[in-house]
């Protein structure tokens, strides 16, 4: 993680102002961070020293169960948040946060205004609601699940999850996430590079057709 100061943290408290969302000077509190492709925001089972608001980039969240099998939980964009739940129950990070692409963060150092946040009506109320929010999303990726066929949920995954137009998740995660076979799955991508929207690499696949996954997954 890079801490940004001087102009560059001024420029994104700047580009990005979040003091609606508080009744207090959120400003002064606020630290700038970067963190890079493939690099942790969160480790499972850490202790939080921030809470962040996420402005640029994109991020995953997953969970390792006991028997060491990752589980891709959902994609993370901005604005959102992230540590907010830690903030409320004062407890572990229990699933981990990784950059997808080169993350921008204002982070809220937690020990420093953990008592302004908790009795602050204004940032509680958008808490409540964004966590709403998440809930609605979690729900209706169950719904998907069961009323697509998995080339459109793939699609959407896909575009969901590249990064400049390479897309590299593991099978296995993808699988557990979309609720399909190792095999079904397999066949699926196979389709799309016959069809030439994908185009397989050591490391991944190159999307090819954007338009054509876009308008697989436009009802997603």
């Amino acid at each position: 993680m890079q801490i940004l100061t001087g102009s560059p943290r001024d420029s994104y408290n700047e580009k990005y102002p979040i003091d609606s969302l508080f009744s207090f000077p959120i400003t002064p509190y606020i630290q700038v961070s970067k963190f890079e492709r493939g690099e942790f925001i969160f480790q499972e089972g850490s202790y939080p020293e921030y809470m962040y608001y996420l402005v640029e980039g994109k991020a995953k969240l997953f969970f390792t169960q006991k028997n060491g099998k990752v589980s891709l939980l959902s994609f993370l964009h901005p604005p959102t948040f992230m540590g907010e739940l830690e903030l409320l129950n004062s407890e572990r990070y229990t699933k981990g946060i990784q950059a997808v692409t080169p993350v921008i963060c204002l982070a809220i150092p937690i020990n420093a205004c953990k008592d302004k946040l908790l009795n602050d009506a204004t940032f509680l109320r958008h808490l409540c609601i964004f966590l709403s929010n998440k809930t609605m999303v979690y729900t209706s990726k169950i719904g998907q699940n069961q009323a697509y066929p998995l080339i459109n949920r793939l699609a959407a995954f896909i575009l969901l999850s590249t990064d400049h137009n390479f897309y590299k998740e593991k099978h296995t995660e993808v699988c557990e996430y979309l609720g399909v076979s190792y095999r079904h799955l397999l066949h699926v991508l196979a389709q799309l590079c016959e069809e030439k929207v994908l185009e397989k690499q050591s490391q991944g696949y190159i999307i090819r057709n954007r338009k054509y996954l876009e308008e697989l997954a436009k009802d997603i």
